[in-house]
């Protein structure tokens, strides 16, 4: 048999979850529950702690020690660069499929890039800008007016300079 959980111990469990709404309880539940947790109490705490992010998908790490749980934000790049878009909350179960369309600036992305380094890798910061490029043109979206990736060829040539950090 396993050995028992100790409660001291700290553990760190990463989920998806809808910003500002209560996930399924079924779905947390196999993940908290042999930790002692209540899956409602928790998932309540999640939806408290993702207000901000109303609507998106958005990952959540829980660190769980003597059997609390402490909600911390991890945004990953396409929840970052939707909310830089600031579109109205939508309803995940009735509009399906939307595409973002929008723009945003070279600021937003610095902006962005610069929240992701930790986790980035990258070496350098311009590393991290085309990564965050690249999902910008995955969701759609357009930079001052220009196709990401022209902005990533611009990046490679040398027309627009990235700074160190």
């Amino acid at each position: 048999m396993p050995p028992k959980f100790d409660p001291n111990e700290i553990k760190i469990v990463c989920l998806r979850a809808v910003g500002g709404e209560v996930g399924a309880t079924s779905t947390l539940a196999p993940k908290i529950g042999p930790l002692g947790l209540s899956p409602k109490k928790v998932g309540d705490d999640i939806a408290k702690a993702t207000q901000d992010w109303k609507g998106l998908k958005i990952t959540v790490k829980l660190t769980i020690q003597n059997r609390q749980a402490k909600v911390s934000v991890v945004p990953s790049a396409s929840s970052l660069i939707i909310r830089a878009l600031k579109e109205p909350p939508r309803d995940r179960k009735k509009v399906k499929n939307i595409s973002h369309s929008g723009n945003i600036t070279m600021d937003d992305i610095l902006d962005i890039a610069r929240t992701m380094r930790e986790r980035s890798m990258a070496c350098k910061l311009e590393g991290t800008v085309k990564e965050v490029l690249g999902t910008a043109q995955s969701i759609g979206c357009t930079i001052d007016k220009q196709h990401p990736h022209d902005v990533i060829d611009k990046i490679n040539d040398g027309e627009i300079e990235i700074p160190d950090e």
